[in-house]
This record gives C-alpha cells, structure tokens and sequence, in this order.
C-alpha cells in the first residue's frame, strides 16, 4: 500500500515554516531569512520514501497586504488551504495569541482539512511553559494533533513526519523519487541570491528586491558555470545601499550567494550581479506579473 498526499505549512511571518520545510528535505530550497514575508511564490518540496511520497506546500504565510504582491501572497496561501490533505498550522514560542494568529485560526475554523499544530522554538521555552502552550491550543479543539518542536535543532521533526505518514491516503507517486522540488534551479538559484541581500541590507529595502536570472551557461572544457543575475530595486537610492561603498556590500552578497549555488550545481561558479532600479513594482499589476508573480 503505497501512500501519497500534500501537506502545507501555515503560519503568520518568521515562526521557522521554511528552516523546518530544509530540515525534512535536508536540502536548501525554502529561502530562509531572519525577516518575515521571505517567501513569495507556492513551493512544492517532496519528501519521498520507499512507501509514501509527502508533497510539501510552502506558501509566503498569512500576513496583511501592504501592496499588490502582499495582496497575491495572501491569496495564494489562503488558496492552498481547501487543496491539502493535512494543514499545518506552525506557531513559535510567544506564551498569548497574537493578532496574526487569531486571524489564522478563524480562518482555520472555516476548513474541515485535518489539523497539525506545531509549536517552534521550543529550545527557547522551559518545559511548563510548553505544557502550558499545549493545554491553551488543546482547548481549542480543532487540532487533530499538537507537536512542540525546534525546526533549528531537529526536535521532534521525524515525529512530525511520521504523523503526516499516517494521516495521508492511499495514492501513487506523484513525482519522481529523486525530485525535491518542483522550481526550475534558476528559481531557486534567484532565492539564494535574494536571502543573501535579505541577511546584508537595511530593513526597509529587502522587501522591495526581486532577482531574475539572465542565464546559467557552462564554459566548454572547464568545470565552471556563470550564472548572470540582475538584482532589481525600487529606488535609486536603495541601488546605492545595495551596491554600498567602492561595491562592498554587492560583493558580500556575491560571495556568500556564490558558496550555496556551487553546493547546489556542484560546481564551481562564476557569479555575476548587477543592480537595477525598476519604480515602486509592488505596485503594479503587469510587473509582479513579469517578475513571474501569478
């Protein structure tokens, strides 16, 4: 009896959906970054083994829009949640239920889909303050199951998965065994190049930056790759910061970006940024189109 099903994880911005979705399928595709809304299009990440294969739906998480984009990633998360056959709801460590949360969960109440509640960053609570966490969200009735875990550390990941192995139905396999996801690898080399500008720049910018990738060619009789990728900005002055004194700060970006894509391609890499400025593109329709928003 073979087993297959999809699975997303919800959760408000920066509760670790996406350092828990890398710790299960032990490879870096879920940008991961210390500011929230890092995610910005629906990732599908498989898990397979030998009697069941888990299609992992990553989505940018549930926050209120600011602008267009912030308008497209909360219906695209909010479009997965009637799709799935296990939804995991993922909160971290704060004792109350904050307004984000409260928003999810009467969201969740309206969605017969079984229930995962996953409660991150244990590592950083004292056993009764976990207990505690527990009891309140056992109360609510409407979780088939509650893990506490740390997506950082590995607490409890395999208990997870093996909960979600029981929980899916019968079905085939849906991708092949040695797929882990289904983003072309220039998508996720631009994901690589957009955490690195996210972990280096100033608050403000980080979320108005979009990386596409202008090719990926291997040089004839040589074990090197270049990769050419434009890093676009909404302001002139944001290109400034981007590029930072005498090109400093693009060229951090650079070689921190260049180290994963070689981990990725298994290759050595010659990376190759450039920065451009394209106006306030959040708030137009026809670029978070362009930029493959859809």
């Amino acid at each position: 009896m073979y087993k297959s099903g999809f699975v997303t994880v919800i959760g408000r911005p920066n509760v670790g959906k996406s350092t828990l979705l890398n710790q299960i399928i032990g490879e870096k595709i879920s940008i991961i970054s210390d500011k929230p809304q890092t995610t910005r299009n629906k990732i599908q990440l498989v898990y397979t083994e030998e009697e069941s294969q888990i299609v992992f739906i990553d989505t940018p998480g549930i926050q209120m829009p600011r602008n267009k984009l912030g308008e497209y990633m909360l219906k695209m998360s909010r479009s997965t949640l009637e799709e799935v056959d296990v939804l995991t709801f993922m909160i971290d460590s704060s004792m109350e239920i904050g307004k984000m949360d409260s928003m999810i969960i009467e969201d969740l109440k309206k969605i017969s889909t079984p229930k995962i509640l996953l409660i991150n960053k244990i590592d950083e609570l004292k056993e009764e303050d976990v207990l505690q966490l527990i009891d309140k969200y056992n109360k609510m009735d409407m979780f088939e199951e509650i893990v506490p875990i740390s997506a950082l550390e590995g607490t409890n990941i395999a208990k997870y998965v093996e909960l979600l192995r029981e929980m899916i139905p019968e079905g085939p396999q849906y991708f092949p065994e040695d797929m882990i996801t289904d983003q072309p690898e220039r998508f996720i080399i631009s994901e690589i190049i957009r955490e690195k500008a996210l972990i280096n720049l100033e608050e403000e910018i980080p979320h108005g930056i979009y990386v596409g990738i202008e090719s990926i060619k291997k040089r004839e009789n040589k074990e090197l790759i270049d990769v050419f990728a434009n890093i676009y900005c909404e302001k002139k002055s944001h290109k400034g910061i981007i590029i930072g004194k005498n090109g400093s700060k693009l060229k951090e970006i650079g070689q921190q970006a260049r180290k994963d894509i070689e981990l990725l391609l298994g290759s050595k890499v010659n990376l190759q940024i450039w920065v451009k400025v394209e106006a306030n593109w959040r708030e137009k329709e026809n670029k978070i189109k362009y930029f493959g928003y859809k």
